[in-house]
């Protein structure tokens, strides 16, 4: 009897056991732990164990905290750690502040005003999105360059015969404007969400209460809206910390260095240790700002302004300020968008770098032979084999990296969306979002410890297409997750239920189901993270060699030498592939990104 009752006791575990290893959900859910345990946890382990490592300048291989030493306390750690800490945590804070400044401005106008051409600016405020973070930086350079540091002058000497002073042509000014003009956007985008959110009843019963517009904004809407503000805080404020091409460019000419640039600059100078070290404290940064942040939210018990009541919205007037107001917006967000691509246009076209005069027009820098007395004999861009390498490097792997992301995107939004409030739904969830933490630098020098060489079924991927695609993949999983995700709750289940009862395989049901459904969202999140590859610089910088050059790493490296007009041209190139790339996708996909933002 006892034998029957333990036989009979052990069926639900076998059946249990046998319903996991069929269904395919729970094979999919342990691969995706592994390869995010692997590609995401495993790597930011590997590097923290690395920077207590001896390096290749000791004799030894074992442990030591030496690293850590140098870094903190030791004679180059003012230079190395300290100054270039202070650097980057007032370019990210300053950066932040000013963009939710711009940002929010602009979403508070649009969203909850009478304010004109609502769609046409925030179409305007999307562009700097399209863009790579550079382009800001190059225009700034153009404009505000001085001859005291690195040559000739800018377009400011030639309009007025002043030399601009040192502070304005570089270092923390221009780096902080330069980047809240390419990061507001985040602000934007995020707050005119949350703005549209918001139930006018609120405010209109603190009016009825007497208080004023400026107090119903102060004490109802900002309170209601602080989950979104801290996002977007937390977004542009870890990306300002991690940028390495807006503070070289504009900062490494006066040696001002960030964390990000002195990481880079640690392993070009072979102090690879030291880098680690850096990379860490680059982490643990923006974790203790989410620490922080997720404190300061959840001492208010609830944020929620959608309800099953009317959602009507209160628009305030703007008065005689309508017109003006208007314009200046129109005026100043076109200026921003056109007036930097036009000024470097012109450059590509000098043969004297900001002298802009028709007897300098030249088209040299992009259809000119080789001559030894113009930029060391280089040929015209187009002309050079070099970019057509880079071209072929560059569309290639945002081609392939867009692709597997998406796609991988809603498998784990799938994955998900079934195994909701479960361990490995949650985990799948948190772990493939931390990418979009890490700074693109930081997450470089992980990559480059992992792979440098062959170590523990890890192969040597340095020099190598293959490591700059796994690692845009992974880079760009946070957005491709979340979409999926997003997509995959809102297919109602008893579509798959039926062709699983008609014998469908999940194979079945997702090629010849689900993936038709979620086809605009795949196919809008392909764009999205084709336009982020391919304009990708932080984030390869580190892993580039000559034979796989991509387009802004080749601009970079002529950036570097001081060819201005070529990296210009090149900077030209990557926009128009990035519009064009645009263009086709929102014609064939149907797809805009101003939906639903501004009315």
């Amino acid at each position: 009897m006892k034998m029957i009752t333990s036989f009979h006791s052990r069926i639900p575990v076998v059946n249990r056991l046998i319903q996991v290893l069929t269904n395919p959900v729970y094979l999919m859910s342990a691969l995706a732990l592994l390869f995010l345990l692997y590609m995401v946890a495993f790597p930011i382990g590997q590097i923290l164990l690395e920077s207590f490592q001896e390096d290749a300048r000791s004799d030894g291989t074992g442990f030591t905290i030496q690293n850590w030493l140098n870094v903190f306390s030791g004679s180059i750690s003012q230079s190395i750690f300290y100054r270039p800490l202070m650097h980057s945590l007032s370019i990210g804070l300053s950066v932040s502040v000013l963009s939710f400044l711009l940002g929010g401005g602009l979403a508070w106008l649009v969203m909850r005003t009478d304010f004109r051409y609502k769609k046409s600016v925030t179409m305007l405020a999307i562009i700097p999105y399209m863009l790579p973070s550079w382009v800001m930086a190059f225009a700034w350079m153009s404009v505000f360059k001085n001859d005291r540091i690195g040559g000739g002058q800018g377009l400011f000497y030639s309009l007025f015969q002043i030399s601009p002073p040192d502070w304005l042509a570089y270092g923390f000014v221009p780096i902080v404007l330069t980047m809240t003009l390419n990061y507001f956007t985040f602000f934007f985008l995020l707050l005119s969400v949350a703005l549209g959110a918001v139930n006018a009843s609120l405010e209109e019963s603190a009016r009825i209460l007497g208080a004023s517009s400026a107090r119903t904004i102060r004490k109802i809407t900002l309170p209601l809206i602080i989950p979104a503000i801290s996002s977007a805080f937390i977004l542009t404020f870890s990306k300002s910390l991690g940028s390495f091409s807006v503070p070289a460019f504009l900062g490494l000419p006066t040696k001002y260095y960030t964390i990000a640039t002195m990481l880079h600059s640690s392993i070009q100078n072979r102090m690879v240790s030291e880098a680690y070290v850096l990379c860490i404290v680059l982490l643990m940064v923006c974790a203790l700002l989410i620490f922080f942040n997720q404190k300061a939210v959840g001492k208010r018990k609830s944020f929620a302004t959608i309800t099953g009541k009317d959602s009507r919205k209160h628009l305030y007037s703007l008065k005689r300020w309508r017109r003006p107001l208007t314009w200046i917006v129109l005026g100043g967000m076109g200026a921003v968008s056109a007036v930097p691509l036009v000024v470097l246009t012109l450059q590509t076209f000098m043969m004297t770098n900001s002298q802009f005069s028709f007897d300098n027009f030249t088209l040299h820098f992009w259809l000119g032979e080789s001559n030894p007395a113009i930029a060391s004999g280089e040929v015209g861009v187009l002309k050079n084999d070099a970019l057509f390498s880079a071209i072929g490097n560059s569309l290639k792997i945002s081609f392939v990296a867009a692709s597997i992301a998406a796609l991988m995107g809603i498998v784990f939004g799938y994955i998900i969306s079934k195994r909701r409030n479960r361990f490995d739904g949650r985990s799948i969830e948190q772990l493939s979002y931390l990418p979009y933490l890490i700074p693109g630098i930081a997450f470089s020098a992980i990559y480059l410890s992992m792979f440098a060489t062959p170590s523990w079924l890890l192969p040597g991927l340095y020099g190598t297409l293959t490591l700059i695609i796994l690692i845009c993949v992974v880079n760009e999983l946070p957005i491709a997750t979340r979409s999926g995700a997003s997509t995959m709750h809102q297919i109602g289940g008893e579509l798959e239920e039926a062709a699983y009862v008609q014998g469908a395989s999940w194979f079945r049901r997702f090629s010849k189901i689900l993936l038709p459904l979620s086809k605009k969202t795949l196919f809008s999140v392909f764009l999205l993270l084709f336009i982020s590859v391919i304009k990708e610089l932080d984030l390869i910088i580190l892993l580039i060699t000559p034979e796989n050059n991509t387009l802004p790493t080749l601009m970079f490296k002529y950036a570097e030498s001081g060819f201005q007009q070529y990296a210009n041209a090149l900077m030209l190139i990557i926009v128009v592939i990035i519009l064009i790339t645009y263009y086709i996708a929102s014609k064939l996909g149907k797809i805009d990104f101003t939906k639903g933002i501004g009315g």
